[in-house]
């Protein structure tokens, strides 16, 4: 082999990174005073404590062994600035009118009158003020969590009516799941002095588990558009999405591709819709319908796409196409219900907004 001269070595290394999506040999291991750095440049100029944002971010990446890249640092925070604008806990407008309408919700599910829910919270918290006016001034979503917690073994019926119903189920700089965090909790590099859902709504917390809903798992999407609709939607929901419509194209179905596999509650002898297209060519597909359901069930990790369902879909499904194979990766359809929303948003504005958040970053 002809030695490469040593003029060309450094634009060679480069126009191989490039075409490789560069591998870890073409960009070695930055240390932490590195990664702290570029987050302090990339960190808006007039956020309070900038030095510990950038610290709580690169320690969340070093306790999870990510790749701190530049374009996974952007990542992360065009999700924080969509989500909070880099506020651990943000305030969320109405809070008030949302936790009242919560409390009543849970009362007419349990039958519970009308003018009991209205006794009880007339009654003195410790601070002197009645729950209701404690209700009428919250501001956060962590006031609001910790006021539930305390009506629970304070105000009379509170065990009925608030036990295991806290309606805050998001916390946090990135609006991360509390039971996500619950669920990931091993590996967690601080001390759980309290609960998981009050680490959730501390900055390091919140970034930690934010992070590793993030970037805690593998994709290979050729956007990153995809991996911010599955940080809405779920893990893999953009694969999935895209698997739906193969799945359509396939069975000739209409289907929605809302990246949910197994429809909630589904069983054997009523699946939903993508089971349901997908027995329908189980001869084709050389499965029967337990093993259709044994795929679908691996819906939310790594490990669907080596299954035999998934490839003989997209096998039949690229087949009866244009020529061009079907999408890996599409934005799931899904429109977004929460009460703190008050007009129609959708994962696809979720995953744009955020989007376009990470390109400006990488800009900067």
């Amino acid at each position: 082999m002809t030695p490469v001269p040593r003029r060309h070595r450094v634009p060679l290394l480069l126009a191989l990174c490039l075409g490789i999506a560069c591998l870890p040999a073409c960009e070695p291991q930055r240390t932490p005073e590195q990664v702290r750095a570029e987050l302090l440049r990339k960190l808006p100029a007039t956020l309070h404590d900038r030095d510990g944002w950038a610290r709580d971010i690169q320690a969340a990446f070093a306790a999870q062994r990510l790749d701190a890249s530049t374009s996974n640092l952007c990542a992360v925070l065009a999700v924080i600035e969509q989500e909070s604008t880099y506020r651990a806990d943000p305030p969320v407008p109405g809070l008030a009118k949302i936790a009242r309408a919560e409390i009543d919700r849970r009362a007419e599910k349990l039958h519970v009158p009308h003018f009991m829910v209205e006794a009880a919270l007339r009654f003195h918290s410790p601070d002197g003020r009645t729950y209701a006016q404690r209700i009428d001034a919250l501001r956060t979503e962590q006031e609001l969590s910790e006021l539930f917690e305390e009506m629970t073994h304070r105000v009379p019926m509170g065990q009925r009516l608030f036990a295991r119903y806290n309606p805050v189920r998001t916390g946090g700089p990135m609006q991360v799941r509390i039971d996500f965090a619950q669920r990931h909790l091993r590996g967690y590099p601080y001390p759980v002095e309290g609960s998981v859902r009050s680490e959730v709504f501390s900055r390091r917390g919140g970034l930690y588990f934010g992070i590793k809903h993030l970037l805690g798992y593998p994709v290979d999407y050729d956007r990153s558009l995809y991996r911010f609709a599955d940080f809405n939607a779920g893990w893999y929901a953009s694969r999935n999405a895209a698997f739906q419509q193969a799945a359509a194209i396939a069975s000739g179905t209409q289907l929605v591709r809302d990246g949910d596999l197994l429809a909630p509650g589904a069983t054997m002898d009523k699946p939903g819709a993508t089971e349901t297209a997908l027995r329908r060519i189980a001869p084709r597909l050389g499965l029967d319908a337990a093993g259709i359901r044994a795929a679908l069930a691996q819906g939310r990790n790594a490990s669907f796409a080596n299954t035999d369902l998934y490839q003989r879909v997209y096998a039949i499904a690229d087949g009866m196409g244009t020529g061009k194979p079907v999408v890996r990766a599409r934005v799931p359809d899904i429109a977004l219900d929460s009460p703190k929303i008050t007009r129609k948003l959708t994962t696809a504005w979720f995953a744009e907004r955020v989007n376009a958040r990470w390109n400006a970053c990488m800009v900067r």
